[in-house]
C-alpha cells in the first residue's frame, strides 16, 4: 500500500495506533493521578481498616449478653464507658455492662456486636457513661462492625496496572498509604496552524485574513484526550517555513498535529514536508468530512496533518488521533461508545465515502432519535458546538429515510462507558 492510496478509516486507525506506544512511567501525586491509568500494580502498606471499628453510633457488647432479649423481657446493661473515634478501651467490662461507641471507634477486643443507638431504650440517665440502657432484641455477632482489613490487606494489590484512577480511587489509595501513583506520562502535543491567511485572535482580520480558530479547537481536543497541548506559532504557506517548524517540533514534542495545507493545492505542503523529513505513511482516508489526512514519522515522532476545514479537522482528530493519544497514556479502550438511533429526517447520500453527520441525540418513547444538524458544512464550528454525536452513513450511495436506524458515535461519552 502506497502512502498516496486512499485507505479506510479502520486502516488509518490501525496505522496510527501501530506507530505509537505507551510513554515512560512517571510517579505523580494522587490529585494528578485522577483520570489517568496506573502503569504498575499499587499495593497497600497496611490493613484497611487497620482495626475493627463501629459502623454506626451505638453500644458495643458481647452478643451473648442479650441473646435472650425480647420486647417483653428486655435486658438491662450499665454503660461502663464511652469510646469516641480515635480512642481505645483496653479494659474488659462486666457481664452486666456495655460501652457507648461512636462511628469509626475501635471495637474492644471483648466485644463482638454493636447495637445502634436508636433502638436502645434509656432506662436511667441519657445513655452516656453511668446510664442504664435496655435492649429489646438479640444482636448477631459482627452486627454493625467493620472488620480489620475489610477493604484491603497489607501487601494486597489495590489498583492494578491498566486501571483508571477515579476520584474515589484517590481516597482509597490515600487510605492505603499510596500518596504517589505510577502512571504513563501524558504526551506533549505540538499544535501548529498552517496558513498565510491566519491571524491570532483577538486581532481583527484584515481583508483576505481569518482568525486562527483551529489551533484552539485542536488544543482543546488534545486536552480532552488527557494529553498536554502546546500551541506553536502560525506557519506561513511556504515549504521552507513548514520544514523548519516540523523539524523543530518533532525534536521537542511527543506528537505533532497540524491543521491546513493537507490537500493538493499549490500551497499545501504538509505531505511533501513529511516525506522530505521522514517517512510519509498516509495521505487520504475514505471519509467525509476529512478525506485529506496526512500521517508520517519525522525524527521518530508521529506527525499528523489535518485539513484546514474545522469539521474535517475535528472528525479526523476524534476518530484517528484521539485513540492514539490515549494509547500513549495506557488507556485500555480506544473508541467512543456507539449506539443505534433512528433518523429524524431523510438523508440523501450523494458521496460514496463514509459520511459522518454531526447531530444531537434525543431519547423518546420509541427509542433514541438522531437529528442531524442543518449545517453540515465542513467549514463550520457552530454545528459541532451544538452536536453530541456523529451519525454514520456507510460507504456507498444508499440514502436513508426518516425512521431508519444508523450507528451514532457518542462524542460526549468517554471510551469504555457501558451504554
Amino acid at each position: 500500500m502506497s502512502a498516496a492510496e486512499m485507505i479506510s478509516l479502520e486502516e488509518a486507525q490501525k496505522l496510527v495506533a501501530r506507530a505509537v506506544k505507551a510513554l515512560p512511567v512517571e510517579r505523580v501525586t494522587l490529585l494528578d493521578a485522577v483520570g489517568r491509568v496506573a502503569a504498575e500494580d499499587v499495593v497497600s502498606d497496611i490493613d484497611v481498616s487497620p482495626f475493627a471499628h463501629a459502623a454506626m453510633d451505638g453500644f458495643a457488647l458481647r452478643s451473648k449478653q442479650i441473646e435472650q432479649a425480647t420486647p417483653d423481657a428486655p435486658v438491662r446493661l450499665r454503660v461502663a464507658a464511652e469510646i469516641a473515634a480515635g480512642d481505645c478501651l483496653g479494659n474488659d467490662v462486666g457481664e452486666d455492662e456495655c460501652v457507648r461507641i461512636m462511628t469509626g471507634a475501635p471495637i474492644p477486643t471483648w466485644a463482638d456486636t454493636v447495637v445502634k443507638y436508636e433502638i436502645v431504650e434509656n432506662v436511667e440517665g441519657d445513655g452516656h457513661a453511668g446510664s442504664v440502657v435496655a435492649f429489646k432484641a438479640a444482636s448477631a455477632p459482627g452486627a454493625n462492625i467493620r472488620d480489620a482489613g475489610e477493604e484491603a490487606r497489607a501487601g494486597e494489590v489495590i489498583v492494578s496496572a491498566g486501571e483508571i484512577i477515579s476520584s474515589a480511587g484517590a481516597g482509597f489509595l490515600a487510605s492505603c498509604g499510596a500518596v504517589e501513583v505510577p502512571v504513563h506520562a501524558r504526551p506533549r502535543v505540538a499544535v501548529i496552524a498552517i496558513g498565510s491567511e491566519l491571524v491570532e485572535p483577538p486581532s481583527i482580520p484584515a481583508p483576505g485574513k481569518i482568525r486562527n480558530s483551529n489551533s484552539y479547537a485542536m488544543a482543546a481536543c488534545v486536552q480532552a484526550a488527557g494529553a498536554i497541548p502546546v500551541m506553536l506559532p502560525i506557519v506561513e504557506d511556504t515549504m521552507e517555513a513548514l520544514c523548519d517548524a516540523i523539524d523543530s517540533a518533532t525534536r521537542q514534542y511527543d506528537f505533532v498535529v497540524t491543521t491546513g495545507g493537507a490537500s493538493n493545492g499549490d500551497f499545501d505542503f504538509i505531505k511533501p514536508v513529511v516525506e522530505q523529513l521522514g517517512e510519509l505513511m498516509m495521505t487520504s482516508v475514505n471519509m467525509r468530512p476529512g478525506k485529506a489526512q496526512t500521517f508520517g514519522i519525522v525524527n521518530g515522532t508521529p506527525v499528523f496533518g489535518l485539513p484546514g476545514n474545522p469539521s474535517a479537522a475535528y472528525c479526523g482528530f476524534e476518530l484517528i488521533i484521539r485513540p492514539a493519544l490515549r494509547k500513549m497514556q495506557g488507556f485500555p479502550e480506544a473508541t467512543r461508545p456507539v449506539v443505534r438511533a433512528s433518523l429524524s429526517r431523510d438523508v440523501r447520500k450523494k458521496d460514496p465515502r463514509r459520511i459522518f453527520l454531526r447531530g444531537t441525540l434525543e431519547r423518546t418513547e420509541s427509542g433514541l432519535v438522531i437529528t442531524p444538524a442543518k449545517n453540515q458544512s465542513s467549514g463550520s464550528f457552530a454545528g459541532l458546538q451544538r452536536s453530541t454525536c456523529l451519525a454514520v452513513m456507510p460507504e456507498g450511495l444508499e440514502s436513508k429515510r426518516a425512521g431508519d436506524c444508523v450507528d451514532c458515535i457518542l462524542m460526549d461519552v468517554p471510551e469504555g462507558t457501558v451504554i
